[in-house]
């Protein structure tokens, strides 16, 4: 099974993705499962893991409607306030629903990058381990020192990088990132997404532009803790989904067919299929 660790969906007229505006032209519109599934069905993909895209439990609430009853959606990451005086009761509520496997503060639109590390927040994290839930972490590479402190914190707790921390690639940055990430990596808990880079390569970017930053994902997770994911339809500011695809297939060209199945699919089923795995 090919599993899309990384896709959304969402309707404007909701009206609590802060991010997502008029500037935003390829993207702003209305998105579904269904649209979702013609663009990784065409790529021979099986199926994906919704991801939340606004900062409420009203989106989740609404994600996880979306996926109920729909195979192809075998897990949802959904928003939980870490914070709320009750956030622990709350957390092991989310757990409760069958397809909530994981939990994303958008910590990369947060301004202060320590947050993550405040003592508040320990009751739900911890709860989050208890539960099984996976904390899915949109950071930039200034976080990735704070995400190496939380995975030690919290070694019962999965991390998931998503996009690989999105580096600046259209700046041609590569460290501090690069040792960055591999700290986090030393850390038995975590994992990374192969998702997300292109659209930091800028507009229309060369189909290979990110292809330095790939690889240095694959080579310091290794194929046994790398998730491939589309990021669709944020894709579209860059690319298309038949792009990113062909590209990841010459990215993993070199890998046994073991390792490409668990790149492409079983990675995702591990973290995000069972609780506690």
């Amino acid at each position: 099974m090919i599993v899309d660790a990384h896709f959304h969906s969402w309707r404007l007229d909701r009206g609590d993705y802060g991010w997502l505006t008029p500037a935003l032209a390829p993207i702003y519109r209305d998105v579904t499962i269904v649209d979702w599934q013609r663009q990784a069905r065409g790529c021979g993909v099986d199926a994906g893991v919704l991801v939340q895209a606004a900062p409420t439990e009203a989106e989740t609430d609404w994600l996880l409607a979306q996926a109920q009853g729909d195979d192809s959606v075998v897990a949802v990451v959904g928003w939980a306030d870490l914070l709320a005086a009750d956030a622990a009761a709350c957390v092991a509520l989310r757990a409760a629903q069958p397809k909530l496997r994981g939990l994303r503060p958008m910590l990369h639109d947060i301004a202060d990058p320590d947050w993550i590390l405040q003592p508040a927040l320990t009751p739900a994290l911890r709860a989050m381990a208890h539960a099984g839930l996976v904390f899915d972490a949109l950071v930039r590479p200034i976080h990735l020192p704070r995400i190496a402190e939380l995975a030690r914190r919290h070694p019962g707790l999965v991390i998931v990088v998503d996009h690989g921390a999105k580096p600046d690639i259209a700046g041609a940055s590569w460290q501090p990132w690069a040792d960055d990430l591999a700290a986090v990596a030393a850390q038995p808990n975590t994992v990374c997404k192969l998702s997300g880079l292109l659209t930091e390569a800028g507009p229309a970017p060369r189909a290979d532009a990110a292809r330095r930053w790939a690889r240095q994902v694959l080579a310091t997770f290794g194929p046994e803790r790398v998730l491939w994911g589309s990021d669709w339809p944020v894709l579209e500011l860059a690319a298309f989904y038949a792009d990113w695809w062909q590209e990841t297939n010459l990215l993993l060209d070199s890998l046994s067919p073991a390792q490409r199945a668990a790149v492409l699919g079983n990675n995702a089923l591990r973290v995000y299929g069972q609780r506690g795995v």
